[in-house]
């Protein structure tokens, strides 16, 4: 896990180097800043209250038929990430996806639901972005590729279709409820944790861009 810390004019930190909430990366630092640690929802709504990052985007994924406890985790997974601003992104049908968008529906988030027919009508009542694909089973890959880090929530074919081609994007995967227990997810106990895993991703997606902008300036010197 990444350390988050803000100093005192407000600015987070990951690891001890300033994180820009706009290019989504980390300043470079000779040595790490000294802040007061915080945690990773802390990091994430200080963020929020003065940038738009509406340009992070998490996939939730799980079946179309769940269980009660799945769809109790989805709503809470769902309203914990949509307060913080960010955009969520599912299948945009019932089950887990109807629990998801209804949990960031609540708290004022925007939930993109990539349907798999032709029509947006096919989407439940809370999805904000309804994008009929006309793929069928495949627009699992666009919610995969779509996402910077996946949440899967119980399991199904379709759900382990989700996981795996997440899995061969390099996007990390966070498992919930019973999502599939495969080589590469991440298990999360409860959705607090589920939750913490889904941030730290995102901060090491801006730590890992740093890092190839560094090994570009490295080939390409001005």
């Amino acid at each position: 896990m990444h350390r988050f810390s803000m100093l005192d004019d407000d600015t987070v930190c990951v690891d001890g180097a300033p994180l820009d909430p706009v290019l989504w990366c980390v300043g470079p630092v000779e040595a790490p800043l000294a802040g007061r640690e915080i945690s990773p929802v802390d990091a994430f709504q200080t963020l929020s209250e003065t940038n738009s990052l509406r340009h992070l985007v998490v996939g939730v994924i799980g079946p179309r038929e769940a269980t009660p406890a799945q769809e109790t985790a989805a709503e809470a997974v769902g309203q914990a990430l949509g307060q913080l601003g960010l955009t969520l992104i599912c299948g945009g049908r019932t089950g887990v996806m109807r629990s998801v968008s209804g949990g960031c529906s609540a708290v004022g988030g925007l939930m993109i639901g990539i349907l798999p027919g032709s029509h947006p009508d096919e989407a439940n009542e809370f999805v904000g972005i309804p994008l009929p694909t006309g793929l069928g089973e495949a627009r699992n890959m666009v919610i995969a590729k779509a996402a910077r880090v996946l949440i899967a929530i119980g399991g199904s074919y379709g759900t382990l279709s989700e996981v795996a081609y997440g899995l061969h994007f390099s996007k990390s995967v966070i498992g919930l409820a019973g999502a599939p227990d495969v080589d590469g997810v991440q298990p999360a106990p409860d959705v607090p944790t589920a939750v913490n895993l889904a941030l730290d991703a995102l901060a090491a997606s801006a730590v890992e861009k740093t890092k190839q902008s560094c090994k570009l300036s490295d080939i390409n010197p001005s």
